[in-house]
């Protein structure tokens, strides 16, 4: 999972509980699909929902 526009990735870490056990985790960007035009030309790209934010800004 990646970010064509910004080239973000998942993160991994920890859950820290009340008694400070550690377990492993992962944060996932939200990326969606969409179709968007790149030098002219229809792209289909996965974004994350705030570079498709910027991008619908940039494009309207």
């Amino acid at each position: 999972m990646k970010c064509d526009a910004c080239g973000k990735i998942s993160v991994t870490g920890n859950n820290v509980s009340h008694s400070k056990r550690h377990t492993k985790r992962k944060w996932i960007p939200n990326i969606h699909h969409a179709r968007m035009l790149v030098d002219g030309r229809k792209m289909r790209l996965k974004l994350c929902t705030r570079c498709l934010r910027t991008q619908a800004l940039v494009q309207s």
